[in-house]
């Protein structure tokens, strides 16, 4: 089902290619896009490939982006061009979550050499070498293994998968439910699967992530917007409201003390509808950040007719290689208008 899915996502956003709707139905101020890891293509299983590009296709894609005229802009001039009027040029804002080890290796040569700015929003336990980056360790128990044993809750559960559907579809049955528990369920499940399977999941977290070393050079690029994502990268809505709410505080001062200089973006770890609530919205307001996006795909509008602190994000599938699928959708014609709010502080 979710292979026909995005069959038929791909199928509409090539007819509105060949419809003209990504030159014609243009609309909003710009489009910010969401990136995670940036490496060359490798074999096997590969369950995350989704949110994997190759730096070969950024450079694709930053040469078209400059072909069709787009502004590239870093995230303060986003958070001016979305509440004042519309400009003559839309925009494009480059981000990169969770810090990865891929970004200042693969990433970074590309980006330099085509001088456009970007944001790196940084959890800071990952750099600090204390931070989980559990869906890795999933993955390769889930990659080695055929016979699966973990605690789900009290009972002990037992999968058997022989094929790469079957490991697919494990790893996918197993991601959410992990992203259901809490921190601390969380973290005691993972320790238990890792342990297990021997798999170092501190080494394997550390090994895939910046340290502060390596962020201290990206800092120093004036083309570089450094933002906060937490401290822990935890899915805020199964948190209380208070710990929560301390998450992004810490997150921000620890970045603030180690770059010497004011942290104003955040951005809400996950960020689909189901990780993050209206009121950490409000909380992102309150810790003093001047804009938060999310993964919920959408267009920034001018005129702050687009939430600051719940900015939409156009996340791109590594699986798809189309320039003419980046198009439509930083067009704006993929997605449904947004009804103005009338604050920049408003609903998710």
């Amino acid at each position: 089902m979710a292979s026909d899915d995005r069959w038929l996502e791909r199928l509409r956003l090539e007819l509105a290619w060949f419809t003209g709707r990504a030159a014609l139905g243009s609309r909003g101020a710009g489009a910010i896009l969401r990136f995670e890891r940036v490496r060359p293509r490798r074999g096997g299983f590969q369950p995350l490939r989704a949110h994997e590009i190759t730096p070969q296709f950024l450079d694709r894609a930053i040469r078209a982006l400059k072909r069709w005229e787009y502004d590239f802009l870093g995230m303060d001039e986003v958070c001016r061009r979305a509440v004042t009027l519309p400009e003559p040029r839309r925009f494009v804002a480059l981000t990169f979550d969770g810090a990865p080890k891929d970004l200042i290796e693969f990433a970074y040569p590309v980006l330099a050499h085509h001088a456009v700015p970007f944001t790196i929003y940084v959890p800071t336990a990952f750099p600090d070498g204390v931070g989980q980056a559990w869906w890795l360790g999933l993955e390769q128990v889930v990659a080695r293994e055929s016979r699966i044993n973990l605690m789900m809750g009290e009972k002990e559960q037992r999968f058997v998968v022989t094929d790469r559907a079957g490991k697919q579809a494990l790893f996918a049955h197993l991601e959410s439910w992990l992203r259901s528990l809490s921190p601390a369920d969380l973290a005691a499940a993972i320790a238990d699967l890792c342990t297990r399977y021997r798999i170092d999941l501190a080494a394997l977290s550390r090994e895939a992530s910046m340290d502060w070393e390596d962020l201290a050079k990206l800092a120093a690029d004036p083309l570089v917007t450094i933002g906060s994502a937490t401290v822990n990268y935890p899915v805020l809505a199964n948190m209380k409201d208070s710990a929560a709410l301390r998450e992004m505080t810490m997150g921000k001062a620890v970045a603030e003390a180690a770059f010497r200089r004011e942290v104003g973006h955040f951005a809400f770890p996950f960020g689909d509808r189901a990780s993050f609530r209206r009121s950490h919205v409000i909380m992102a307001e309150e810790a003093g950040f001047a804009s938060a996006v999310s993964t919920i795909p959408g267009i920034v509008d001018a005129e702050g007719r687009t939430n600051l602190r719940a900015l939409p994000r156009i996340s791109w599938d590594g699986r798809v290689r189309s320039l003419r699928m980046l198009r439509v959708l930083v067009s704006g014609a993929a997605f449904a208008p947004v009804k103005p709010t009338g604050s920049t502080t408003g609903q998710t």
